[in-house]
């Protein structure tokens, strides 16, 4: 069933969350260890990340060093399909434009649907660690909206090959990403809601957000949305704040505020036991102003971590 399907059906706030695939290595079972305690809350999706390339330097017999390119969590097409079959719930596959030609991702639309996904995440995605800014691959998508043009064109039929006559058109509902707090490229929020509505206006059907601690700024994302004419659902992204580090390391990777007081009371806390009680707690009192704003939605981005989300879910449905 499509994303967008399962808002229409809903008469309540629905729970869904994103996961990581597994290292490169590691048996899936350890999803599995993740997923078995969120299927008490009736997720009706759940998002699968897909990681790009990163590139490491060996050192060859020579003295000189070669340039090799790892995937450090492959697996995305195969889980989604695993997931499905195993708990019977709808996955969304991301789908990004690094590592990736044009013809890859065809490739990738083709395997989903013969799997029979729905669903599909279009995000540009980042630049590789090393990378000061984001490059593509030869004959891949430089924007997110080129990247949703495509999957637009095989719904309605089109294919890379010209020459294919009456080829199968495809069925993905397509979701894209919001940022309540601009994505950081962007000069500022006026711009970032300009290529967020041209998104829409190709045929994405539902926002994911980036995470945010201040549910103000969700608000007036949705308030400065509304005002632009996107009318699609905008389902809010959380996370529960886990240890100290991430004081730092969260607003540094993706570019977001955390309120003052819930910084200081995660320096009052003497170790990371007391750091997920305090961001498990805010984020269930976040989730409750946000059901009664009357979201379709909370998408929790668990991270590897199953047991806080858990613990908020239990409070909330």
């Amino acid at each position: 069933m499509k994303v967008t399907e399962h808002f229409k059906n809903a008469d309540k706030t629905l729970f869904s969350i994103e996961i990581l695939p597994p290292l490169k290595g590691e048996s899936i079972e350890i999803l599995y260890n993740h997923l078995d305690p969120m299927m008490e809350f009736k997720p009706p999706f759940i998002d699968v990340t897909y990681h790009r390339e990163e590139y490491v330097y060996k050192k060859r017999g020579d003295g000189l060093l070669e340039r090799r390119s790892i995937r450090k969590r492959p697996g995305t097409v195969g889980i989604c399909a695993a997931i499905q079959s195993k708990y019977d719930v709808d996955t969304v596959p991301h789908i990004i434009c690094g590592g990736f030609t044009q013809e890859e991702t065809e490739n990738a639309l083709i395997d989903l649907n013969f799997l029979g996904i729905d669903n599909v995440l279009v995000i540009r995605g980042d630049a590789i660690k090393n990378e000061k800014r984001f490059v593509p691959e030869k004959d891949g998508h430089n924007y997110a909206t080129e990247l949703l043009n495509q999957v637009v064109n095989m719904n309605n039929g089109k294919y890379l090959d010209e020459e294919l006559k009456n080829a199968f058109p495809t069925e993905f509902c397509i979701g894209v990403a919001g940022y309540p707090e601009k994505h950081f490229e962007a000069p500022n929020m006026k711009s970032d809601l300009k290529y967020l509505k041209e998104k829409i206006k190709l045929g994405a059907e539902y926002i994911v957000t980036q995470m945010f601690f201040d549910n103000n700024k969700y608000f007036d994302f949705v308030k400065c949305c509304r005002e632009e004419g996107i009318d699609v659902p905008i389902i809010p992204g959380l996370k529960p704040i886990t240890t100290s580090r991430q004081l730092s390391i969260l607003p540094s990777f993706f570019y977001i505020d955390i309120p003052s007081d819930l910084a200081e009371e995660i320096v009052k806390c003497k170790d990371n036991k007391a750091v997920v009680e305090i961001g498990v707690e805010w984020a269930v009192q976040q989730s409750k102003e946000l059901m009664e704003f009357g979201v379709p939605c909370l998408h929790f981005y668990s991270m590897g971590k199953a047991e806080p989300v858990r613990r908020i879910a239990s409070e909330l449905f």
